[in-house]
Order: structure tokens, then sequence, then C-alpha cells
């Protein structure tokens, strides 16, 4: 630092120098000697003292460094003493509790050889008392152990029985009632219309005239209307009306609305019957979906996949028996909701499984299976919930029913088929039909008794076991099954049942 000062002080001497020797130069002709030097004496005595007053400020700061560079010190010595007394403490904490963990190990090493000579007296104690009671009773400890789980098994299997045989009793005495109940509930509270639909499609005509038209030259116009709908027109002496037969609703709908248009337009020709099928086909298929629409929203059941709802689309035409399965279908959702809600079980499951019950009736003509079968293949091709495609095959007990809401599906489908005017087959035909599927079946050897179950959809044979083995039980039902193929009319499937038991019986005097 006082070199620096040096430095600086003799840099200022010589700037002082040159400008004095710069002065002296322009004043050499105009001023003497003696005066220059004067100047000259005064510059130098102002430089000595300007350079005595800085040499005194530079100790001056010097000694300021130095104090403060002796307070940074000191400082910092005191920090790191203080450092040190903290690490030393933490040293002293850090052993002490060294000792203490080593203190709680050997503890704990001493509790682990107390319990473990205590747990060896214990075991050598319970050897001794095992071998003196085994010596007392004369059994062994495996013996007195089965002796001990068969007194306690009869006595649970009692307590068991004894309060199922009450449960049975209860719900014997109160299932049947409330059942009742919330049926009589579910019907009360959901009103339909009760009239039948027609299944025969008939075009009217304005005149006599037109069916010489529809037939066209050589029967052309009707061979093309049938050969682009897939039906049959009867054109017969029914006045002004021609009757539209074919097993496919859907295709004999579009042939109806198809013919009508022709009848209205009056042109009537193949290349004119191909335009009007094309466009009545789109309108009965738009017709189908803005139904299966409403009808879901009229049932309360959202977030169908599309393709479901376009197949539920041409239940709008389907019947059975002359009710609108459509139709059927929405009653089938209120009644089981209903039901659901009654007895706690979970409504939208079941609304979904009664509206979609009936699903595969709108392919089972053109598909392999039954229709329950069939609809809860449709309702998993397309991501709809497992309860509910459970509902829809097991509505016909084709798959034994594994949850509440499938039973109420069930239930909810029979009370919206079975209510008066719902179908038109009469009370009669129902019993005979039931009937003849008795006969037949009872027709056969080594039958003790048959039941028509679930409205004729199903037989129950009862065999008499000493006559019918189970091959012959299977015989049976393949027999039985056939007959009725080949002697009856009946939509769906019927199920032959064959059951075979043996008793035994026995009386203690």
């Amino acid at each position: 630092m006082l070199a620096i000062i040096a430095v600086v002080v003799g840099l200022v001497a010589l700037v002082i120098g040159v400008g004095v020797g710069f002065a002296l130069r322009r004043r050499a002709d105009g001023t003497s000697l003696q005066q220059a030097e004067e100047q000259a004496s005064r510059v130098l005595a102002e430089a000595e003292t300007r350079q005595k007053e800085l040499l005194l400020e530079a100790k001056e700061e010097n000694l300021k460094l130095r104090n403060t560079l002796d307070a940074e010190v000191r400082e910092r010595r005191a920090e790191a003493a203080r450092i040190e007394q903290r690490l030393t403490q933490k040293e002293e904490n850090l052993d002490r509790k060294l000792e203490s963990i080593e203190r709680r190990e050997q503890s704990l090493r001493d509790r682990e050889e107390s319990i473990e000579r205590i747990r060896a007296e214990a075991e050598d104690l319970r050897q001794r008392q095992l071998t003196e009671f085994e010596r007392i009773s004369n059994l062994t400890t495996e013996e007195a152990r089965q002796q001990l789980l068969h007194a306690v098994e009869g006595e649970i299997r009692e307590e068991a029985s004894r309060r199922v045989r009450e449960m049975e009793k209860e719900v014997e005495t109160t299932a049947g009632q409330r059942a009742r109940k919330i049926l009589a509930t579910a019907i009360q509270r959901y009103t339909s219309e009760v009239t039948a639909e027609s299944t025969v499609s008939v075009v009217q005509i304005p005149s006599e005239e037109m069916k010489g038209r529809i037939i066209g030259r050589e029967g052309r116009n009707i061979r093309a209307i049938e050969a682009a709908t897939g039906v049959d027109l009867i054109i017969d002496d029914t006045p002004d009306a021609v009757t539209v037969s074919c097993f496919d609703p859907v295709r004999r709908e579009v042939a109806r609305v198809a013919l009508s248009n022709l009848v209205h337009d009056g042109r009537i020709h193949p290349t004119r019957i191909e335009e009007a099928v094309n466009r009545a086909r789109r309108d009965v298929e738009q017709t189908m979906a803005d139904a299966a629409e409403a009808a879901a929203a009229e049932a309360g059941v959202f977030n169908l996949h599309p393709e479901v709802l376009k197949v539920f689309g041409r239940l709008r035409y389907r019947t059975s028996y002359g009710q609108n399965v459509m139709r059927h279908s929405i009653e089938t959702a209120h009644i089981a909701a209903l039901i659901a809600r009654e007895i706690g079980a979970d409504v939208d499951v079941a609304r979904a499984g009664g509206f979609l019950h009936d699903l595969g009736k709108a392919v089972d003509h053109e598909v392999e299976g039954t229709h329950a079968r069939i609809g809860a293949e449709i309702a998993r091709r397309y991501r709809v919930k497992e309860p509910i495609a459970h509902a829809i095959e097991a509505h016909h007990e084709e798959v034994e029913p594994s949850t509440v809401e499938s039973v109420i599906v069930m239930m909810a489908d029979a009370i919206s088929g079975g209510r008066p005017g719902a179908r038109r087959e009469s009370l009669e035909n129902y019993i005979k039909r039931l009937e003849t599927l008795e006969g037949i079946a009872k027709g056969f050897k080594g039958v003790d008794s048959a039941f028509a179950i679930q409205a004729g959809r199903e037989i129950r044979i009862i065999v008499r076991p000493e006559q019918v083995d189970d091959l012959e039980a299977m015989r049976l039902a393949r027999d039985v099954s056939k007959q009725i193929e080949e002697t009856m009319e009946y939509p769906g499937q019927i199920k032959v049942t064959v059951v075979r038991e043996t008793r035994a019986t026995e009386f203690a005097r």
C-alpha cells in the first residue's frame, strides 16, 4: 500500500515539475530570472507540502485498513472458537447417545435370552402336561384333538340346522306376502296400453285397375318388387288391397312403404321400383333409429352404443303373439326398475337388462341360437356391462341366474308378457299347447310325470329311476325334443329336461 502511495506522490511531483518548466519557458522573455526562481521555489514548497499531506493521508488510511483487518481476524477467530465448541458438544452428545444405544442393545439381548429361557421352560412344562394328560386319559394328543373337534362340529351343525329351520319358517311366512305386495305395487305404478298390434301388412290401393299395374306386363313389376324387397306380394280378390307377406318384419315394412309410394306416384316400372325400394329402405332405417332413441329415452336407459341402438331399432317392427317387442321391452324396463327399487337392488342394471332382454329377437332369424344368448353376445360385443349382459342371457333360465337383477328381469318379462290383452294367444290355445307338451313327454316309457313350465318354453320330465338309467335319460331327452319339433309349432325353442332321482327311505322304530 505504501509503494502505491509513493508512486502516486512521484507522479504528482512530476506533473508539477513539468508545469513549472512549461511556465518558466513561457515567461522567460518577459520576466526576470529572479522572479522565475522565486516562483519555482513557491511551487516546490507547495509540492512538498502536498506530498507530506498525501503521505499523512496514506498512513491514516493504512492504519484504518489495518484496524479493520485486525477486527475481522478477531471476529473470525471467535467464530471458529464457537464452531469448535459446538462441534465438541455434538461429539460429546453423540458419545452419550452411543453409550445409551449400547446399553439398550445389551438390555434387549438380556431380555431375549430371558424370553428364550422362559419359552423353553414353558415348552418343557407343556410337554410334561401333555405326557401326564395322555397317561391319565389313555389318549394321544391327536386322538383328543379329533374327539374335541368332533364334539364341537356336532354342536355347530345342530345349531346351524336349528337356525336354518327357523329362517325357513320365517321366509315361508313372510316371503310370499312380501313378494305379492312388491309385484302388485310395481304393476299398479306402471300403466300401459293393453291392445295388441296387428302383424299383417296391407297396402291400400285406389282401384282394382292398380292391381294390374302392380303386376305389370307378364308379371315383370311384381317380380321386380319381390326381388328387390325379398317379400311375397299376395294379390287376390280382396277389394282395394294388396297383402305383403314375409318372415322378416323389416323387409315387410320396406316393401309396404315402397309399394305405398309407388301407388301414390302412379309410375310403376322396374327402374322406378328400384328407386322406390332404396328410398323406402333409407326411410325405414331412419325410422328404426329414431324409434330406438325415443324408446331408450322413454325407458330411461342412456349411453348405449350406437350399434346396439341400431339393432334394437329393428324391434320396432317385430311382434311376439301380436305384442310389439319394442313396447314390451319398454314395459319390462319400467317394471324391472320399480321392483328393483322396492327391494333395494341396482335399479340401473335392472332397467337396462329389462330394456335389452329381447335384443336378440331382432336378428334371431339370421343368427344361430336362442334370442337370449344372441342378445347377450351382441351386448358383450359392444361393451355393455357384464351384469346387464348376464340378465339378458338368463331371462329364460338358459343360463342359471346369478344376480338379483337377472331374476328381476325374468319376473318383469313374465309380467309384461302375461298381462291381460298383451298377447293374442287365447287361454284355450295356451292350455292346449301346454297339455300337448306334457302329453308328448308322458307317452314315452319310464316317464313318471311331466310339467310344462316357463310359459311352455321348458318341459321337465320326471322318470322312474329303476326303469331309466342315466344313459337312457339322455336318449329320452333327445327323442322327446325330436318329437316336439316334428309335431308342434311354437316360437323360439323349447328346453327338455329329464330328471332322474334316486331316494333311499327308511323308518326308525
